[in-house]
């Protein structure tokens, strides 16, 4: 399957029923990271969960992953980003897939940088520069 470059955000959610129409949450995360905003409106896609007919229903259940969607990097994977905005501490705020939050401590506006991820957090991760010049 192709994912387009478009994409905003991923994420699982189950489809409810409300007063005769049908409910979609989003969740409050993909507003906090900028990636949606509330007042918008966009395509959505709905993507089938496959589940292998091997599997019995218990096994399916437990081996679900979570409605969380993960990071979209890796420790130690090495990247290339631009600092487009600085945090309320300073550092350096670079956005990626699904505008997922890279904080570069020591990053200024601008700059374009070479970093390592060094720490991963459902909704942020930190890089530290490995090559300011690229």
């Amino acid at each position: 399957m192709e994912i387009s470059d478009k994409l905003l955000c991923l994420f699982s959610e189950r489809i409810r029923s409300e007063d005769g129409t049908y409910v979609i949450e989003v969740p409050q995360r993909e507003i906090e990271t900028g990636s949606i905003d509330p007042d918008e409106t966009y395509r959505v896609a709905l993507i089938s969960r496959e589940r292998s007919a091997s599997t019995d229903s218990d096994e399916t259940e437990t081996e679900t992953p979570s409605s969380e969607p993960q990071p979209p990097v890796e420790a130690g994977e090495i990247r290339y980003v631009e600092i487009e905005d600085i945090g309320k501490q300073g550092d350096g705020i670079a956005r990626v897939e699904r505008g997922y939050v890279i904080i570069v401590p020591g990053a200024e506006i601008g700059e374009r940088v070479k970093i390592e991820i060094t720490e991963v957090k459902s909704n942020f991760a930190v890089g530290e520069i490995i090559d300011e010049d690229f």
